[in-house]
C-alpha cells in the first residue's frame, strides 16, 4: 500500500510538471501556441531527439527553463518507472511469496483453530486466540479483512471462500482441532458446518447465528455449539444492570495488559500423572499460580463448583481454572505427562 501511494504521488508530480512546463513554454516562447508548447514538453521529456518546435535560442531565460524541465522531468520519469517496476514485482512475486509462506506455516500446524470469516465477529475470535497463544488459520473472501488482521506468529491467513471444500482443506482441516464458523451469512455458516462435519465427525464446530431457528439447524447439521451475538448482547446488558462489579472484573481480566489472565480448561487424559490424584496434591496455586473453579468428570457430567482439595481427578476429568495463560499452558504440559 505504501508503494502504491508513492507511485501515485510521483505520477501526480509528473503531471504537475507537465502542466507547468506547458504553461512556461507558452509564456516564454515567442509565438508558441498551446499545441506547440505541449509538443515541446513531450519531445523534451521523452528524449526522442526531434528538433525544437519552440526555438529556445531566442531567449536565455527560455533555454534555462528548458534545461530545468529536462533535468527534473527525466529524473522524475526514471523514478516513476522504478516505482512502477517495483509495484509490479511486489504485486506478482510478493503475493506468491506470501502465499507460499502461509502454506508452509499451515503445513506445520496441528490442533489449530480454523476461523471462517474475518469480519467484526471473526476478527475478535482471531484476536482472542492470539492472546491465549493458540494457533489459528483465518479464512475470508475479502482480502481487505484478511489484511486488517495483521501479522502474528501463530496466525496464518487465506483469501478464499470458506464454503469451498478446497479452501477448507487448504487451511489444514484434517489436522485442526476446532472450526469456528463466523461468516456474516447464517446460511454460509450452515454450509461450512455440513462440509466440516462430513469431512471429520470428531472435530469441534462452533457456529455463529442470529435467528434462533438457525441455531437449531446448525446443531442438527453437526455443530457442537452455537453462539448468537444478539443473545449475548442481551445477557451483557442485563448483567451490567444486575451485577456491574462482576462484569467489571471480567472486563479488566480480558483487557489486562500486564499479564493475560483467563478462565481456561485443563483436560486430564488417560495415562496422565495427574489421573487418580486428588486436587490438593497437585498444588496448582503453589506450582502454577492457578485457582481451581470447577471440575467435570466427563463431557456430559455435571460441574462440581469450588472443588475441595480432597476431590480426585480420574482420567477424562476437565478442570476449570483461573490464572495466567502462560501458567495454564505449563499446567497443560504437566497434565499430559505420563
Amino acid at each position: 500500500m505504501e508503494l502504491k501511494r508513492r507511485l501515485l504521488r510521483a505520477l501526480a508530480a509528473l503531471a504537475l510538471l507537465f502542466v507547468v512546463a506547458t504553461i512556461g513554454f507558452h509564456t516564454l516562447g515567442p509565438g508558441a501556441s498551446w499545441l506547440d508548447s505541449i509538443y515541446m514538453v513531450v519531445i523534451s521529456l521523452s528524449g526522442v531527439g526531434y528538433g525544437e518546435i519552440v526555438d529556445t535560442s531566442t531567449s536565455p531565460t527560455l533555454r534555462v527553463f528548458n534545461i530545468v524541465v529536462l533535468i527534473i522531468g527525466l529524473s522524475m520519469i526514471v523514478y516513476v518507472f522504478s516505482l512502477l517496476t517495483a509495484f509490479l514485482v511486489e504485486g506478482n512475486f510478493g503475493a506468491r511469496f506470501r502465499r507460499r509462506r502461509m502454506e508452509r506455516r499451515i503445513a506445520n500446524m496441528t490442533g489449530h483453530f480454523v476461523v471462517c470469516g474475518a469480519g467484526e465477529v471473526g476478527g475478535l475470535v482471531v484476536a482472542e486466540l492470539g492472546k491465549t497463544g493458540a494457533s489459528a488459520v483465518a479464512l475470508d473472501i475479502d482480502a481487505d479483512r484478511i489484511e486488517a488482521l495483521g501479522e502474528r506468529e501463530n496466525l496464518a491467513t487465506i483469501v478464499g471462500d470458506a464454503t469451498d471444500p478446497d479452501t477448507l482443506e487448504s487451511a489444514g482441516l484434517s489436522r485442526a482441532s476446532c472450526v469456528v464458523a463466523a461468516l456474516p451469512n447464517e446460511k454460509d455458516n450452515l454450509i461450512v458446518t455440513v462440509l466440516v462435519r462430513q469431512k471429520d465427525p470428531k472435530i469441534r464446530i462452533v457456529a455463529r447465528h442470529v435467528d434462533p431457528a438457525m441455531g437449531d439447524r446448525l446443531k442438527r447439521a453437526g455443530a457442537d455449539a452455537t453462539v448468537s451475538p444478539t443473545a449475548i448482547g442481551g445477557m451483557r446488558l442485563a448483567s451490567e444492570a444486575v451485577r456491574p462489579h462482576v462484569v467489571s472484573f471480567l472486563d479488566q481480566m480480558l483487557k489486562e495488559r500486564g499479564a493475560t489472565v483467563r478462565i481456561e480448561e485443563i483436560r486430564v487424559p488417560a495415562g496422565s500423572k495427574w489421573a487418580g490424584r486428588d486436587l490438593g496434591g497437585l498444588k496448582l496455586r503453589e506450582n502454577f499460580g492457578l485457582t481451581a473453579l470447577a471440575v467435570r468428570e466427563g463431557e456430559s457430567a455435571p460441574f462440581r463448583y469450588s472443588p475441595s482439595p480432597e476431590d480426585r481427578l480420574p482420567a477424562g476429568t476437565v478442570l476449570v481454572v483461573l490464572g495466567e495463560v502462560v501458567k495454564i499452558g505449563e499446567a497443560r504440559v504437566s497434565a499430559n505427562e505420563v
